[in-house]
Protein backbone atom coordinates (compact mmCIF):
# COMPACT_ATOMS: atom_id res chain seq x y z
CA UNK A 1 0.00 0.00 0.00
CA UNK A 2 1.31 3.62 -0.72
CA UNK A 3 2.06 5.28 2.01
CA UNK A 4 2.39 9.15 1.63
CA UNK A 5 4.62 10.22 4.27
CA UNK A 6 8.26 9.73 2.90
CA UNK A 7 11.47 10.99 4.34
CA UNK A 8 12.42 13.39 1.55
CA UNK A 9 8.94 15.24 2.25
CA UNK A 10 9.66 18.93 2.11
CA UNK A 11 10.62 20.59 5.05
CA UNK A 12 8.12 22.81 6.61
CA UNK A 13 9.31 26.34 7.59
CA UNK A 14 6.80 28.01 8.65
CA UNK A 15 2.82 28.30 8.74
CA UNK A 16 1.00 31.56 8.56
CA UNK A 17 -2.72 31.73 9.37
CA UNK A 18 -3.75 34.38 6.19
CA UNK A 19 -7.32 34.35 6.21
CA UNK A 20 -10.50 33.66 8.45
CA UNK A 21 -13.95 33.27 7.74
CA UNK A 22 -16.96 31.94 9.75
CA UNK A 23 -15.95 28.37 7.84
CA UNK A 24 -12.59 28.33 6.66
CA UNK A 25 -8.78 29.17 7.21
CA UNK A 26 -6.34 30.50 4.78
CA UNK A 27 -2.78 29.54 5.64
CA UNK A 28 0.72 30.02 4.21
CA UNK A 29 3.02 27.06 4.28
CA UNK A 30 6.74 28.06 3.39
CA UNK A 31 8.44 24.91 2.38
CA UNK A 32 12.19 24.03 1.40
CA UNK A 33 12.24 21.06 -0.79
CA UNK A 34 15.05 18.43 -0.91
CA UNK A 35 16.61 20.35 -3.66
CA UNK A 36 16.78 23.48 -2.00
CA UNK A 37 13.86 25.19 -3.53
CA UNK A 38 11.82 27.47 -1.10
CA UNK A 39 7.95 28.04 -1.70
CA UNK A 40 5.24 29.12 -0.15
CA UNK A 41 1.92 27.43 -0.42
CA UNK A 42 -1.70 28.20 0.44
CA UNK A 43 -4.17 25.73 1.95
CA UNK A 44 -7.37 25.71 3.50
CA UNK A 45 -6.66 23.08 6.55
CA UNK A 46 -9.31 21.24 8.11
CA UNK A 47 -9.20 23.26 11.00
CA UNK A 48 -11.63 22.23 14.07
CA UNK A 49 -13.41 19.84 11.00
CA UNK A 50 -12.98 16.48 11.64
CA UNK A 51 -14.41 15.82 7.84
CA UNK A 52 -16.94 14.98 6.45
CA UNK A 53 -18.89 11.77 5.18
CA UNK A 54 -21.11 11.27 1.64
CA UNK A 55 -23.86 8.39 2.21
CA UNK A 56 -24.62 5.58 -0.54
CA UNK A 57 -28.82 4.74 0.87
CA UNK A 58 -29.19 1.20 -0.87
CA UNK A 59 -31.94 -1.17 -1.22
CA UNK A 60 -31.98 -4.60 -1.98
CA UNK A 61 -33.59 -4.03 -5.22
CA UNK A 62 -30.38 -1.61 -5.60
CA UNK A 63 -31.70 1.91 -5.98
CA UNK A 64 -30.29 4.69 -4.34
CA UNK A 65 -31.89 7.93 -2.86
CA UNK A 66 -30.56 11.04 -3.95
CA UNK A 67 -31.11 14.61 -3.13
CA UNK A 68 -31.54 17.81 -5.14
CA UNK A 69 -30.02 20.64 -3.01
CA UNK A 70 -28.50 24.19 -4.07
CA UNK A 71 -24.88 23.99 -4.28
CA UNK A 72 -23.42 28.02 -3.98
CA UNK A 73 -20.59 26.78 -5.38
CA UNK A 74 -21.91 26.11 -8.74
CA UNK A 75 -24.74 28.84 -8.18
CA UNK A 76 -27.24 25.69 -9.17
CA UNK A 77 -29.29 22.65 -7.83
CA UNK A 78 -27.42 19.67 -7.91
CA UNK A 79 -28.23 16.32 -7.57
CA UNK A 80 -26.03 13.64 -5.52
CA UNK A 81 -25.82 11.96 -2.36
CA UNK A 82 -26.69 12.54 1.22
CA UNK A 83 -23.61 14.36 3.08
CA UNK A 84 -22.57 16.63 5.54
CA UNK A 85 -19.71 17.13 7.98
CA UNK A 86 -18.78 15.30 10.80
CA UNK A 87 -19.11 16.67 14.10
CA UNK A 88 -16.46 16.21 16.95
CA UNK A 89 -16.75 12.97 18.74
CA UNK A 90 -18.99 11.68 16.05
CA UNK A 91 -17.82 8.42 13.73
CA UNK A 92 -18.27 8.51 9.93
CA UNK A 93 -21.08 5.76 10.36
CA UNK A 94 -22.93 8.03 13.23
CA UNK A 95 -22.14 11.36 10.99
CA UNK A 96 -23.88 9.20 7.77
CA UNK A 97 -27.01 7.99 9.84
CA UNK A 98 -27.60 11.52 11.14
CA UNK A 99 -27.48 12.92 8.03
CA UNK A 100 -29.57 10.15 6.09
CA UNK A 101 -32.39 11.02 8.90
CA UNK A 102 -31.97 15.10 8.54
CA UNK A 103 -31.54 14.80 4.42
CA UNK A 104 -34.18 11.95 3.18
CA UNK A 105 -36.14 11.05 6.38
CA UNK A 106 -34.41 7.74 6.31
CA UNK A 107 -31.92 5.75 9.43
CA UNK A 108 -30.19 2.33 8.41
CA UNK A 109 -29.42 -0.34 10.50
CA UNK A 110 -26.42 -1.41 8.35
CA UNK A 111 -23.77 1.25 7.81
CA UNK A 112 -20.33 0.39 6.24
CA UNK A 113 -17.28 2.46 5.38
CA UNK A 114 -16.02 1.94 1.93
CA UNK A 115 -13.14 4.46 1.32
CA UNK A 116 -11.55 7.52 2.95
CA UNK A 117 -10.58 10.18 0.53
CA UNK A 118 -9.06 12.99 0.02
CA UNK A 119 -10.22 16.33 -1.34
CA UNK A 120 -8.03 18.10 -3.83
CA UNK A 121 -5.60 17.85 -1.68
CA UNK A 122 -2.91 20.04 -2.84
CA UNK A 123 -4.38 23.03 -1.17
CA UNK A 124 -7.68 21.50 1.01
CA UNK A 125 -6.59 19.40 4.30
CA UNK A 126 -9.63 17.63 4.24
CA UNK A 127 -10.98 14.33 4.32
CA UNK A 128 -14.05 12.77 2.96
CA UNK A 129 -15.77 8.83 4.33
CA UNK A 130 -18.18 6.90 1.96
CA UNK A 131 -20.35 5.19 3.57
CA UNK A 132 -23.35 2.37 2.28
CA UNK A 133 -26.22 2.41 4.10
CA UNK A 134 -28.31 -0.52 4.37
CA UNK A 135 -31.17 -1.81 5.87
CA UNK A 136 -33.06 1.39 5.21
CA UNK A 137 -35.55 2.36 7.88
CA UNK A 138 -38.30 5.64 8.72
CA UNK A 139 -36.48 8.55 10.66
CA UNK A 140 -36.69 12.07 10.49
CA UNK A 141 -34.25 14.45 12.23
CA UNK A 142 -34.61 18.30 11.74
CA UNK A 143 -31.45 19.39 9.68
CA UNK A 144 -29.40 22.85 9.01
CA UNK A 145 -30.42 22.51 5.64
CA UNK A 146 -32.47 26.34 4.73
CA UNK A 147 -35.31 24.38 2.82
CA UNK A 148 -36.35 21.14 2.74
CA UNK A 149 -34.24 18.98 0.13
CA UNK A 150 -36.36 16.67 -2.30
CA UNK A 151 -34.79 13.24 -2.43
CA UNK A 152 -35.09 10.55 -5.22
CA UNK A 153 -34.93 6.42 -5.50
CA UNK A 154 -32.73 5.19 -9.13
CA UNK A 155 -31.00 2.18 -9.66
CA UNK A 156 -27.25 2.59 -9.02
CA UNK A 157 -26.53 0.70 -12.53
CA UNK A 158 -28.79 3.14 -14.73
CA UNK A 159 -27.37 6.23 -13.03
CA UNK A 160 -23.95 5.20 -13.88
CA UNK A 161 -25.07 3.79 -17.25
CA UNK A 162 -26.24 7.32 -17.69
CA UNK A 163 -29.72 5.24 -18.96
CA UNK A 164 -31.43 7.56 -15.93
CA UNK A 165 -32.89 10.61 -16.83
CA UNK A 166 -30.88 12.49 -14.44
CA UNK A 167 -27.03 13.72 -14.32
CA UNK A 168 -24.76 13.85 -11.50
CA UNK A 169 -22.00 16.27 -12.21
CA UNK A 170 -20.57 16.26 -8.63
CA UNK A 171 -17.00 13.85 -8.39
CA UNK A 172 -17.58 12.95 -4.72
CA UNK A 173 -21.12 11.63 -5.22
CA UNK A 174 -20.02 9.68 -8.27
CA UNK A 175 -17.36 7.90 -7.10
CA UNK A 176 -19.29 7.12 -4.02
CA UNK A 177 -21.52 5.24 -5.98
CA UNK A 178 -18.94 3.79 -7.99
CA UNK A 179 -17.43 2.23 -4.90
CA UNK A 180 -20.91 1.71 -3.51
CA UNK A 181 -21.80 -0.82 -6.95
CA UNK A 182 -18.30 -2.77 -6.44
CA UNK A 183 -18.83 -3.61 -3.20
CA UNK A 184 -22.62 -4.75 -4.12
CA UNK A 185 -21.62 -6.03 -7.04
CA UNK A 186 -17.61 -7.12 -7.39
CA UNK A 187 -17.47 -8.28 -10.64
CA UNK A 188 -18.73 -4.77 -11.50
CA UNK A 189 -15.55 -2.82 -11.95
CA UNK A 190 -13.98 -6.01 -13.13
CA UNK A 191 -12.99 -5.80 -17.11
CA UNK A 192 -13.82 -8.90 -19.23
CA UNK A 193 -11.39 -10.11 -21.52
CA UNK A 194 -12.73 -10.17 -25.20
CA UNK A 195 -12.77 -13.66 -26.25
CA UNK A 196 -12.22 -12.98 -29.54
Amino acid sequence: MYEPSHPDNPEVLSVELTAQTRLFSIETVRVRYSNGAEVALERIPSGRWPGAVIVVPVLPDRSVYLVKEYAVGSERYEIGLPQGMREPGESPEQTANRELKEEIGLGARKLNLLRDLSVASSVLGFRVQVVLAELLYDAQLNGDEPEPLESFKYNIDDVLSGSADIQITEARSLLALYLAREYLDPRAGTVIPDSR
